[in-house]
Protein backbone atom coordinates (compact mmCIF):
# COMPACT_ATOMS: atom_id res chain seq x y z
CA UNK A 1 0.00 0.00 0.00
CA UNK A 2 1.26 3.47 -0.86
CA UNK A 3 3.29 4.90 -3.69
CA UNK A 4 6.63 3.45 -2.59
CA UNK A 5 5.17 -0.08 -2.53
CA UNK A 6 3.53 0.44 -5.95
CA UNK A 7 6.86 1.73 -7.32
CA UNK A 8 8.76 -1.26 -5.92
CA UNK A 9 6.42 -3.82 -7.53
CA UNK A 10 6.51 -1.99 -10.87
CA UNK A 11 10.32 -1.86 -10.74
CA UNK A 12 10.50 -5.61 -10.07
CA UNK A 13 8.48 -6.32 -13.23
CA UNK A 14 10.55 -3.86 -15.30
CA UNK A 15 13.75 -5.55 -14.10
CA UNK A 16 12.45 -9.07 -14.81
CA UNK A 17 11.09 -8.05 -18.25
CA UNK A 18 13.36 -5.36 -19.79
CA UNK A 19 11.32 -5.47 -23.03
CA UNK A 20 8.01 -5.32 -21.16
CA UNK A 21 4.95 -3.85 -22.82
CA UNK A 22 1.78 -3.20 -20.84
CA UNK A 23 -1.24 -2.91 -23.09
CA UNK A 24 -4.35 -1.02 -22.04
CA UNK A 25 -7.37 -3.34 -22.35
CA UNK A 26 -10.14 -1.46 -20.54
CA UNK A 27 -10.92 0.89 -17.67
CA UNK A 28 -13.99 0.79 -15.44
CA UNK A 29 -14.72 3.67 -13.10
CA UNK A 30 -16.58 2.66 -9.97
CA UNK A 31 -17.82 4.75 -7.07
CA UNK A 32 -14.84 4.03 -4.79
CA UNK A 33 -12.13 2.85 -7.20
CA UNK A 34 -10.97 2.47 -10.81
CA UNK A 35 -10.31 -0.91 -12.44
CA UNK A 36 -7.49 -0.82 -15.00
CA UNK A 37 -7.45 -3.96 -17.20
CA UNK A 38 -4.13 -4.76 -18.84
CA UNK A 39 -2.10 -7.33 -20.76
CA UNK A 40 1.62 -7.70 -20.07
CA UNK A 41 3.96 -8.96 -22.80
CA UNK A 42 7.64 -9.53 -22.20
CA UNK A 43 10.65 -11.78 -22.09
CA UNK A 44 11.99 -12.85 -18.70
CA UNK A 45 15.61 -11.85 -19.38
CA UNK A 46 16.31 -9.89 -16.19
CA UNK A 47 18.75 -11.18 -13.55
CA UNK A 48 18.18 -14.92 -13.07
CA UNK A 49 15.55 -14.91 -15.83
CA UNK A 50 14.47 -17.96 -17.78
CA UNK A 51 14.49 -16.28 -21.19
CA UNK A 52 10.86 -17.28 -21.76
CA UNK A 53 8.23 -14.95 -23.19
CA UNK A 54 5.04 -14.37 -21.24
CA UNK A 55 1.63 -12.93 -22.00
CA UNK A 56 -0.62 -12.44 -19.00
CA UNK A 57 -3.73 -10.36 -18.45
CA UNK A 58 -5.15 -8.97 -15.27
CA UNK A 59 -6.35 -5.79 -13.67
CA UNK A 60 -5.38 -3.25 -11.05
CA UNK A 61 -7.91 -1.93 -8.57
CA UNK A 62 -6.86 1.65 -7.85
CA UNK A 63 -7.94 3.80 -4.96
CA UNK A 64 -6.85 7.41 -5.02
CA UNK A 65 -5.29 9.44 -2.23
CA UNK A 66 -6.32 12.95 -1.19
CA UNK A 67 -3.76 14.44 -3.61
CA UNK A 68 -5.41 12.67 -6.58
CA UNK A 69 -2.56 10.20 -7.08
CA UNK A 70 -2.92 6.42 -6.78
CA UNK A 71 -2.59 5.62 -3.08
CA UNK A 72 -3.45 1.93 -3.22
CA UNK A 73 -3.21 -0.57 -6.03
CA UNK A 74 -4.33 -4.18 -5.77
CA UNK A 75 -3.05 -6.33 -8.62
CA UNK A 76 -5.08 -9.27 -9.86
CA UNK A 77 -3.85 -11.94 -12.32
CA UNK A 78 -3.58 -15.72 -12.57
CA UNK A 79 -0.38 -16.31 -10.58
CA UNK A 80 -0.24 -20.04 -11.43
CA UNK A 81 -0.45 -19.31 -15.17
CA UNK A 82 2.20 -16.60 -14.79
CA UNK A 83 4.60 -19.01 -13.02
CA UNK A 84 3.94 -21.66 -15.70
CA UNK A 85 4.80 -19.16 -18.43
CA UNK A 86 7.98 -18.09 -16.61
CA UNK A 87 9.06 -21.76 -16.55
CA UNK A 88 7.90 -22.87 -20.01
CA UNK A 89 6.96 -19.78 -22.02
CA UNK A 90 3.69 -18.83 -23.65
CA UNK A 91 2.67 -19.89 -27.16
CA UNK A 92 0.48 -16.75 -27.26
CA UNK A 93 3.46 -14.49 -26.52
CA UNK A 94 5.44 -15.88 -29.46
CA UNK A 95 2.93 -14.51 -31.96
CA UNK A 96 2.73 -11.05 -30.33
Amino acid sequence: MGRSAITQVAQEFMTAFPDMQVLFDNMVIQEDCVLFYWTLLGTNTGPGGTGHRVRISGFEQWQFAEDGLIGRSLGNFDAADYQHQIQYGSPLAASS
